[in-house]
């Protein structure tokens, strides 16, 4: 069953897919009743899941679900993957490769690879307070309050170090 993303408890798990490009108004316009339609079908084991899906920043799709009603059994998750790829032959675009990191720079999201990071870095492009897209965390509660987050309070912290 569909439920406003704002209505799902703190500890509501989440799953965060980057896309490979900003999607224009357009884009997401056309995709929320598909969003919601995922989300009212997406069921386990025959139990209906009270879920949501979203798009954040015009570029990260996040899909909820408030595992206290029911939980994610693994062919639920596979749907939800099913789902996510058939967005991605819809929009062009890549949502399930996690290579790229994601940074809020000027306002604007960039993307880069590993090896791109530490070229920005070593320029002063991305810096330890640059805001960092965390796509690994893990609930919604997480989402609210650490994403994005500086950078050198994550994972990257030791690229920062002196």
């Amino acid at each position: 069953m569909y439920v406003a993303f704002d209505h799902l408890p703190p500890q509501a798990r989440v799953w965060i897919y980057q896309a490979s490009r900003p999607l224009a108004e357009e884009e997401l316009m056309s995709l929320l009743p598909r969003l919601a339609t995922f989300a009212e079908e997406w069921t386990s084991h025959g139990r209906q899941l009270a879920a949501s899906a979203q798009f954040l920043h015009r570029q990260f799709l996040v899909i909820g679900l408030d595992e206290a009603v029911a939980g994610a059994s693994g062919c639920s998750i596979d749907a939800s993957v099913r789902f996510v790829q058939e967005l991605e032959q819809r929009l062009g675009v890549q949502l399930l490769e996690k290579s790229r990191m994601a940074f809020l720079v000027k306002g604007e999201v960039r993307q880069l690879t590993r090896r791109e990071l530490r070229a920005a870095i070593g320029a002063g492009e991305v810096q330890a307070d640059t805001l960092y897209f965390n796509n690994t965390l893990t609930t919604k509660a997480q989402l609210a309050d650490q994403w994005p987050a500086p950078a050198g309070q994550t994972w990257l912290a030791s690229y920062f170090a002196a």
